[in-house]
């Protein structure tokens, strides 16, 4: 699964302030089921985050879910560069 496959298929829309990084209403949907089955996802708990935080990489970037309390996603697509920032700033991906 590639980015640019994600946005076809789904109304993501652009996180303001945040270039490279895409954003869909809140859904009971999990990751494997937005981004297929056939991915492989890591659920961390950073302390700079309220919510766990799943992470689905991708060839060209990957996908950070936020899992609520109610059982509801918050799913962020990412171009390359919106990934490995927003994991740094998470602190999920080490500064270099």
């Amino acid at each position: 699964m590639t980015v640019a496959a994600l946005m076809a298929e789904r109304p993501w829309k652009p996180i303001r302030d945040c270039p490279g990084r895409y954003v869909l209403p809140p859904t009971s949907e999990t990751p494997a089921e937005i981004a297929g089955a056939d991915v492989s996802s890591r659920e961390h708990q950073p302390p700079t985050a309220r919510d766990p935080v799943v992470v689905v990489p991708l060839a060209d970037g990957g996908i950070i879910s936020y899992r609520r309390t109610d059982g509801r996603y918050v799913h962020t697509l990412n171009t390359a560069e919106g990934f490995e920032r927003k994991l740094r700033q998470l602190g999920i991906l080490e500064p270099e």
